[in-house]
């Protein structure tokens, strides 16, 4: 789990609200007392260590309800991350995608996994446009990262750009006396279109006086002036584009590699070479082993498993994608 530089510099309060360290143990505790015939077996002590070791490594987030996995900053983190290492695979194959088989895709991992965040993400990908195109893996999870990890963010900035666009004043343009609200007044007689967008500066003055008081994540205010200065107008979908394919906020969340080093993970490409030898050397009893660790997953998909079945779940989640790379064979 991230931690800030400063951490030392806070306080007690400040330090257990960054690090939501009080959510999990309370998360711990209701597990233990949901499952206390499962966990008391090999001791409690033993529980909260594996737990823990759990959210730090980012496991924590596999077959838990949605509820859980936007929580907190580090779930969404974990959760994209997870996506990234299941399904690497498709953009290495460079397969195509519809939205709702992405959809499908991610409820393998959250059951509860609702079509509308997915819906959204493709939205960035496709500018709100054709959404039965296909997508690729790549254009389609930078974009849902922006989408899942900022949604807050998203949703307000929307409500901006919605206002800005059918011409009334946002209430984030804070400062009367600004030029902004010169701005604002010819771009509200301009009436501008949908496709066109609205005033980049003026879009620009508002996003910066909302994340003023932005309780939630958000990009960073330079990445925001570098998109938006870039143009005179912008549209809401294309600014989510650019914040997307922007290698700084990418590396600010910290939960994906940056584009060129996307497909690339030699940990995982080392340990799938090595259960296609497996295959290649004794295909029969492996291919039996193969339909039993198949019934054994599917039983094991409830995000109410104890913590000893879903770290065994998240060793074989790691090569979630054997099936795609043995097809190449």
């Amino acid at each position: 789990m991230k931690m800030n530089t400063d951490r030392f510099n806070l306080t007690v309060d400040e330090y257990l609200a960054e690090t939501n360290v009080l959510f999990y143990l309370n998360d711990a505790v209701t597990q233990l007392l949901e499952h206390k015939e499962e966990y008391t077996q090999f001791g409690v002590v033993r529980y909260f260590a594996e737990y823990f070791t759990s959210v730090k490594n980012g496991n924590h987030v596999l077959f838990r309800e949605f509820s859980y996995i936007k929580s907190t900053p580090h779930n969404r983190v974990s959760f994209i991350h997870i996506i990234w290492k299941c399904f690497r695979q498709i953009g290495k194959n460079g397969d195509l995608l519809a939205m709702s088989e992405y959809s499908s895709l991610l409820q393998l991992l959250c059951p509860d996994f609702p079509i509308e965040v997915v819906q959204n993400a493709a939205r960035i990908v496709l500018m709100d446009d054709a959404m039965d195109c296909l997508m690729s893996f790549s254009d389609f999870i930078y974009s849902f990262q922006i989408q899942f990890y900022y949604e807050e963010f998203v949703e307000s900035v929307s409500v901006i750009y919605q206002d800005l666009l059918s011409g009334k004043n946002p209430n984030t343009v804070i400062v009367p006396t600004s030029t902004s609200v010169e701005q604002l007044s010819s771009t509200v007689n301009e009436e501008p279109d949908a496709q066109e967008g609205v005033d980049s500066s003026v879009f620009c003055e508002c996003i910066e006086g909302l994340c003023e008081r932005f309780k939630h994540k958000y990009p960073s205010i330079a990445a925001m002036k570098e998109i938006l200065e870039s143009s005179q107008r912008v549209s809401f979908y294309g600014c989510l584009m650019a914040l997307a394919k922007h290698e700084g906020v990418n590396q600010d969340i910290g939960a994906l590699p940056n584009k060129s080093d996307l497909l690339i993970d030699p940990e995982m490409d080392q340990e799938l070479e090595r259960l296609i030898a497996q295959v290649a050397i004794s295909p029969t009893s492996n291919s039996s082993s193969s339909v039993a660790g198949q019934k054994e997953m599917s039983k094991k998909a409830s995000p109410r498993k104890s913590l000893h079945q879903r770290k065994r779940i998240e060793m074989e989640s790691d090569g979630s994608t054997e099936e795609t790379d043995s097809s190449e064979n």
